[in-house]
């Protein structure tokens, strides 16, 4: 979930921006949250490091406090969360440069004398936000990489389920959450290059422990996200059971 922060001396434009915040993570399903719709910047700050996420701050910039200008708030919040996203929300459009001389890299400089403008902006930032989260994630995911007939395919790791044993030697049997797909190779040798994300479940199976919703301790089997199901061994129930605490028994 990622945490959304607000700082604004005026109480009713914070009210306006964070009603279309949730508006807008409501309609568009986006893992977001406002966490924080601060007056000060030093309650603002405090939710920040509180929090200790990767987050997204609507700072406006002429916050009427002692200490902060918009601009140096933005750059307490970096300290706390260099990878985050600053949004500028002002009546000052000519300040928009201001952003470049304190080396504040944000996403945007939205102008809020118009509200449905504003709300506009609000609404482009969080999808951008959302996109490049995505995107990064995706930079970012590991693969199990396998020669299918004459291609190479590469897997994502959390869409796999567990590996088989097919019927012929040497050959595997890979159960994804997208189908199935049988290669040459050994479970033994997957269970050396795959770490300790799979776990040896059965002499025929290595198994996911991610992916596992449910221990069958009747049936002596495991079930999976989508609902398949593998055998396990005596031998390995114990430490099945310690890496999947939080699965139903």
């Amino acid at each position: 979930m990622i945490p959304i922060y607000l700082c604004d001396d005026d109480p009713n434009v914070r009210r306006a921006m964070r009603d279309e915040l949730e508006k807008e993570i409501l309609i568009s399903g986006y893992d977001m949250k406002v966490v924080c719709d601060a007056g000060t910047p030093d309650e603002l700050l405090s939710a920040v490091r509180e929090n200790g996420k990767r987050g997204i701050c609507f700072l406006d910039v002429d916050l009427k406090d002692a200490k902060y200008t918009g601009f140096t708030l933005g750059q307490e919040v970096r300290k706390e969360d260099p990878r985050g996203f600053l949004i500028y929300v002002t009546a000052y459009g000519e300040l928009a440069f201001e952003t470049f001389r304190y080396k504040l890299e944000a996403m945007d400089y939205i102008v809020k004398d118009d509200p449905a403008e504003m709300f506009r902006g609000i609404r482009r930032c969080l999808k951008v936000a959302a996109e490049r989260m995505a995107d990064e994630r995706e930079e970012n995911r590991e693969y199990f990489t396998v020669k299918f007939m004459d291609t190479v395919r590469h897997i994502p790791i959390d869409e796999i389920l567990y590996f088989e044993t097919g019927a012929k030697s040497h050959r595997i049997i890979l159960h994804g959450t997208k189908g199935t797909m049988d290669f040459t190779g050994s479970i033994r040798e997957l269970q050396k290059s795959l770490g300790g994300q799979f776990l040896r479940v059965h002499r025929a199976y290595l198994a996911n422990v991610r992916q596992i919703r449910e221990i069958d301790m009747r049936e002596k089997k495991v079930v999976f996200a989508n609902g398949d199901a593998c055998l396990f061994s005596r031998q390995i129930k114990n430490r099945l059971l310690s890496l999947q605490g939080n699965v139903r028994a």
